[in-house]
């Protein structure tokens, strides 16, 4: 049983290889089909990320990739049964695995069988977890989006958060799907993650109560106001396309809707015949929706739309931002390029890579690899740069603003300059860069903690049992926010802002020193002013804390629904700027036209 183990480990090493020759060799779509069921057949087992060694002869002479597969397999072999130590074979064809495609894209990774179960789950179905998209960020594991509806959205956890421990084991050096396996469990079952937050100076600790996270595409649609229709799609999966279609005819035909807002937002995208299908929906009959690219030039391919569409005409806004990623960018992309709808938000990911899965299932290893890239019509590659190769983090402090937000229009003077079907001036460079750009919101530090104490969520079980019967429209009074003062007090509600931590820091550092009674009268009168700033910090928060008070109310009465009838399209901005702009039809043609800045 031992010896097949390991032969299977060793034959793992040279499928990986051998199905790398294919593409180098530029074999046919057939011949490649042929040769992956002949070297993977039904085996790519959960024991070997394989790879082999490093080191090449110091010679001029290339090799095949035959050649340089039996040395790999030689050394492998020779390592495990000549080193002076027992070796475990698992353990060592992981490290070569991980040598193989070290030097390669941060999306060509082998999965193991919970990474590639967790994508099929994706794909097409539900799991038990906290609800997130996580990617690899400065070594650490990040938060690319919390799934609307989930533990971790509700909790506050938002893009650009780095995931430091997971139930106190350290997150340095694991790969995203050891992070997720230890993040999913039983629903109910709790879950502690430390984050560390791009301007907190200290990690935040969360616990997270598991659920049952339904993997449904189109969150909520409905009638905004006169014949304006909003539409929330949430990812690219099996049923996203039928899902969206429904939703739409359903708005037609019985809410007399005629324009529409297409929310993208923190969509990380998912199948690409669901991104070209959606795209038809709003793009006539044989437009280029992308097209892929790989290192042959007859490797490219085009994806066109090959239906008439269902909404052909009527005036279209798609909502974007840092957590709008692959195929998600596809769709805004496309629609921009052809100048069918105005793209408003912040800019979005930039993750343009296509993958191919081979092998998996039955509790096996697949290989994902990445085999070309996306563009979209205009001839813009979606995918940024420097998240081409791994390790594009080190690099990448700008992408921290550029995820979370930050103004893009300094950077877009630099990027390469495309143009629409009209005419208008688009950027390259990888994402999407909206026509319409709106500033995000800084939490201040009250307000995550807040959420992250779960005091709004525990404060409307309170006040509705208190107050059975509100209706869906109710308004968040002076006197409810005043309750919620007083029932703050009463959990010893606290938090550090980053005065206080520095106080802290300094404090230690005189203890340290034995120098605290020298200080002891300043660091008193600092510590009088914190509190009282603190006081401060609720008023000035005043707005934000009615907005989570009557979502937390909304989301205990009304469920997800309810958030978005009553806040999401009646506050929340970006909404806000699209019915701007589709009330007033004028401006949203200006928009599609191109200006006399844009003449190339």
């Amino acid at each position: 049983m031992q010896a097949k183990s390991r032969l299977k480990l060793y034959v793992l090493v040279l499928a990986i290889v051998a199905m790398s020759m294919v593409w180098i060799v530029g074999s046919g779509d057939a011949a490649q089909d042929a040769l992956q069921v002949k070297v993977y057949g039904n085996n790519l087992y959960a024991q070997a990320d394989g790879n082999t060694a490093q080191q090449q002869p110091e010679t001029s002479k290339k090799h095949s990739i035959a050649y340089y597969t039996k040395m790999m397999a030689d050394i492998a072999y020779k390592v495990h049964s000549r080193y002076m130590e027992e070796i475990d074979p698992e353990s060592l064809i992981e490290a070569g695995v991980e040598g193989m495609l070290s030097n390669l894209d941060p999306y060509s990774v082998v999965l193991k069988p919970r990474a590639y179960e967790g994508l099929m789950e994706n794909t097409h179905g539900k799991y038990e977890g906290v609800g997130m998209q996580i990617d690899l960020r400065d070594d650490r594991v990040t938060i690319i989006s919390p799934i609307e509806g989930t533990p971790a959205s509700r909790l506050g956890l938002r893009a650009g958060d780095k995931i430091m421990k997971i139930d106190s084991v350290s997150t340095d050096g694991m790969r995203t799907d050891e992070a997720a396996e230890l993040m999913r469990g039983p629903a109910g079952s709790t879950v502690n993650l430390t984050i560390r937050r791009p301007g907190v100076d200290y990690d935040m600790e969360y616990e997270v109560e598991r659920a049952v996270i339904e993997l449904k595409s189109v969150r909520f649609y409905g009638k905004v106001t006169d014949d304006i229709g909003y539409v929330r799609l949430d990812k690219f999966a099996e049923t996203s396309t039928d899902e969206l279609r429904d939703a739409i005819n359903d708005m037609k035909d019985n809410m007399g809707v005629k324009k529409l807002i297409l929310d993208l937002r923190s969509n990380g995208g998912g199948l690409l015949d669901q991104a070209i299908s959606i795209a038809n929906l709003f793009l006539p009959k044989d437009k280029l929706v992308v097209y892929t690219q790989g290192k042959y030039p007859t490797s490219q391919r085009k994806y066109n739309s090959t239906n008439e569409p269902l909404f052909p005409e009527g005036d279209l806004v798609v909502l974007v931002n840092g957590g709008t990623a692959s195929a998600s960018e596809i769709v805004s992309g496309a629609i921009q390029d052809w100048d069918r709808g105005i793209i408003v938000g912040n800019t979005t990911f930039g993750k343009g890579l296509v993958q191919q899965i081979f092998g998996g299932g039955n509790g096996e290893m697949a290989l994902k690899l990445t085999t070309a890239k996306y563009y979209i019509p205009s001839g813009r590659c979606i995918q940024k740069p420097e998240r081409a190769k791994k390790g594009w983090h080190e690099s990448a402090q700008a992408d921290e603003d550029f995820v979370l937000g930050a103004d893009d229009k300094e950077m877009n003077e630099s990027r390469e300059v495309f143009f629409t079907n009209a005419g208008r001036k688009v950027f390259g460079g990888g994402g999407i860069v909206p026509d319409v750009d709106i500033e995000e919101e800084t939490w201040q530090p009250i307000e995550y903690n807040l959420i992250r104490k779960n005091m709004f969520f525990e404060f409307a079980i309170e006040y509705t049992t208190k107050h059975p019967g509100l209706p869906e429209d109710f308004e968040v009074t002076d006197e409810m926010v005043e309750e919620f003062r007083q029932f703050i007090k009463t959990k010893d509600f606290d938090y550090k802002t980053a005065l206080e931590v520095d106080l802290e820091k300094f404090e230690k550092t005189a203890k340290d020193a034995e120098k605290s009674d020298l200080f002891a009268g300043e660091v008193a009168k600092l510590h009088a002013l914190i509190d009282d700033e603190k006081h401060k910090d609720f008023d000035q928060s005043i707005d934000y804390i009615r907005q989570s008070i009557k979502r937390e109310i909304l989301r205990k009465e009304y469920g997800e629904h309810g958030i978005y009838k009553e806040l999401t399209l009646k506050e929340d901005k970006y909404v806000l700027k699209a019915l701007e702009l589709l009330k007033n039809h004028t401006s949203y043609g200006n928009l599609l036209k191109p200006h006399d800045d844009d003449q190339g």
